[in-house]
């Protein structure tokens, strides 16, 4: 059985190596020169196990334990810091934040709720003010994307998977029970095809006949200057209140808030007259970022590919043998190694063992009610 993945970001990447690991006939297709020169190269880097949706903690986990062990596996060192990641509650999110930690509690996840007070002593540089207190685990972090996609690609290649570049997809076609595949330069055939194509994925599903609802939203990372007498390193701290997180990276401090009001499209240039508003926002919370200086020449822009539930569509199209790995709303990064296995464990047997993803399949847009995903930055 032949496989072609469209897409060499972290998910296409991903997939490749779980793929050619069962020894599978695996091509992948990406339209840039190199691999994860899209929004894998964008990505804040973070990744966590404080979701509300049963399903994305164990996503969470299982990545983690595969980004722990990524050396091994794939001899390229995925940089992986648990550093933490840190939610700020307001007293109104109580109930829902107290149903979410016992979740993940239940799971086996290293979370503990903090009070205003130990938050603020603990954290000396956030204001508190109007906080119930906080939620910390100490099993999230940060890692580097792009040594994930390229350990990931080395050990698929030795394994024989065949990567080509520069080969933007332009028609898909069905014929005789095999795909074919035309490029801007070549014409492939595949036994089945995974859509890892990030933003572009609504146009590689439209190729093949499908109707996805995966849309392109540009997020904006602002960068300071060095900050010193810092508390180097920092979790990565998400303000529930307003949206705006920020971490440290390296001895500086990156930053940024979500435009909700802001329609789809690939602008990947950098939004300063939204800096303002962001800065607005989080100088209350975060007042020691109103002495330190913004390095305009390390912000940058990426994309995020957006559902309109934030959950990510993933596995087979319905009397296809056509998949998905899209849509994952910002959480592509510290899911990538889980949608790997996801998709090997449905294109070798048929079926996932391993996780229940029946929210996360298409079939679910034409469900009455679907699943609900709370921590969404």
């Amino acid at each position: 059985m032949k496989i072609a993945i469209v897409g060499a970001g972290i998910i296409g990447a991903s997939c490749a190596y779980h793929l050619s690991k069962l020894g599978l006939d695996v091509i992948v297709l990406e339209r840039n020169p190199n691999p994860a020169m899209g929004s894998t190269a964008k990505s804040a880097a973070g990744i966590r196990h404080q979701f509300s949706h049963k399903e994305n903690i164990k996503m969470s986990q299982y990545s983690a334990s595969e980004y722990e062990n990524f050396e091994e596996l794939t001899s390229v060192n995925a940089n992986f810091k648990k550093n933490g990641y840190l939610f700020l509650i307001a007293k109104e999110q109580e109930k829902d934040w107290q149903k979410q930690i016992k979740l993940q509690k239940s799971l086996g996840v290293n979370v503990e709720f903090l009070s205003q007070q130990a938050t603020k002593e603990k954290f000396d540089y956030i204001n508190t003010n109007a906080l119930l207190g906080s939620s910390l685990s100490y099993d999230d972090g940060t890692l580097d994307p792009n040594a994930i996609s390229f350990g990931y690609i080395k050990a698929a290649k030795k394994m024989g998977c065949q990567v080509f570049l520069e080969q933007e997809v332009r028609e898909l076609n069905y014929i005789n029970r095999q795909w074919q595949i035309k490029t801007n330069s070549n014409k492939y055939f595949a036994d089945a095809i995974i859509n890892a194509a990030g933003p572009h994925a609504a146009s590689i599903a439209k190729l093949a006949g499908f109707e996805i609802p995966v849309l392109p939203y540009r997020r904006n990372v602002y960068m300071t200057g060095p900050v010193e007498n810092f508390k180097h390193p920092s979790p990565l701290i998400i303000d529930m209140t307003s949206g705006v997180y920020l971490r440290s990276e390296g001895e500086r401090i990156i930053f940024g808030l979500s435009n909700h009001n802001e329609k789809a499209g690939f602008n990947e240039q950098v939004d300063w007259d939204w800096l303002e508003h962001t800065l607005s926002l989080a100088l209350p919370r975060f007042p020691f970022l109103e002495s330190t200086g913004l390095d305009y020449k390390s912000c940058w822009a990426g994309l995020y590919s957006i559902t309109p539930d934030h959950f990510p569509i993933l596995g087979k199209m319905p009397n296809s043998s056509f998949y998905n790995a899209v849509g994952f709303s910002g959480h592509g990064v510290q899911h990538a190694a889980a949608v790997g296995k996801i998709l090997a464990e449905e294109i070798s047997t048929g079926k996932v063992s391993s996780f229940n993803i029946d929210d996360f399949r298409f079939e679910r847009f034409s469900k009455k009610t679907q699943a609900f995903e709370s921590n969404i930055v």
